[in-house]
């Protein structure tokens, strides 16, 4: 009976040295799994410039083409206007010279009234205008994620951002789900 009791206590005794052991190797062994505690999460944006062609429909005012350049339809009717008017003043050689004082005159008057009725003389389009425009773009390519396992602080990239804890196997971030 005595041998049952001392081979139990061995026994006993075996199991509970084996407990502190392996007690003392988990307390001085950190663990490899687990959850890491997310510390800053940066994002990794990429930006650019991208050039974009805007258009826009406005109206334009041309000058229609004259027939006429040196306005001679204007002049010959003002000077003759002028010359009519001017024989109605004056006698003997005054009318005369009444006369072509008011061809000149009236001639140089038709040739500015004929002047801007050309001016005038315009029709409207509509063109379309065309410009390239530099829009600003940007993208987020990823994010530098600093977290603290067994009390240490790492960084990682990452391509999604995390949530406040990573999951830890064997000493690694698991990024993938499996």
């Amino acid at each position: 009976m005595k041998s049952v009791a001392v081979a139990t206590l061995s026994l006993a005794g075996a199991v509970a040295i084996a407990g502190a052991g392996y007690g003392a190797y988990r307390v001085m062994t950190p663990p490899t799994s687990g959850y890491a505690t997310v510390t800053k999460v940066e994002p990794i944006v990429k930006r650019w410039e991208e050039p974009r062609e805007t258009c826009q429909d406005i109206t334009v005012t041309h000058q229609k083409p004259v027939k006429d350049e040196h306005r001679v339809t204007g002049s010959v009717v003002g000077a003759v206007i002028g010359g009519v008017i001017g024989h109605q003043f004056g006698g003997g050689s005054g009318k005369d010279a009444a006369t072509a004082g008011g061809a000149i005159v009236g001639g140089i008057a038709g040739n500015k009234v004929q002047k801007g009725m050309q001016e005038k003389n315009t029709y409207t389009t509509t063109e379309q205008r065309c410009n390239t425009v530099m829009e600003s773009r940007s993208r987020t390519e990823g994010y530098d994620v600093t977290y603290v396992f067994n009390e240490v602080e790492e960084t990682i990239r990452m391509d999604k951002k995390p949530g406040e804890r990573l999951r830890i196997e064997e000493g690694q971030v698991v990024t993938a789900q499996q």
